[in-house]
């Protein structure tokens, strides 16, 4: 099934020819302030299935100290991917085009979430991270 997905101000667009795998709900501090919300929407993907389309130029990169980041479009801000030593591994919820044929699986870091969500009952909720074999 092919995926689309685009930055708010459509100038990054990408395509994904797989399927988006494990998606979570991150509620941990940091993962607010880096998607400006209550919590992350995030899948996994395949990084051999994933191909930008347009805007590449236009990405901005901020990597963590163990490899991983988040890339963003840097006209409009969007959070598009994550990246693991400077190769997509998933991609945000919010910038899929279309119905993805996904449902969050679990939510993780509930221990931390603000203290004004809500969150939705009949999803297993972590209090840190989820068990290795999720």
């Amino acid at each position: 099934m092919a995926i689309s997905g685009e930055c708010f101000c459509g100038k990054i667009k990408y395509k994904f020819n797989g399927t988006l795998k494990n998606a979570q709900s991150c509620h941990c501090s940091r993962c607010r302030k880096a998607f400006s919300s209550q919590a992350s929407a995030y899948a996994l993907i395949d990084a051999d299935e994933f191909q930008w389309i347009s805007g590449e130029e236009s990405l901005t990169s901020y990597i963590g100290e163990h490899g991983f980041g988040l890339q963003f479009c840097n006209k409009c801000g969007s959070t598009l991917c994550g990246i693991f030593n400077g190769v997509v591994h998933g991609v945000t919820l919010g910038c899929v085009n279309g119905d993805p044929k996904v449902e969050l699986g679990r939510h993780i870091y509930v221990g931390s979430k603000a203290r004004w969500e809500v969150i939705p009952e009949g999803v297993p909720q972590y209090q840190a991270g989820a068990p290795e074999n999720y």
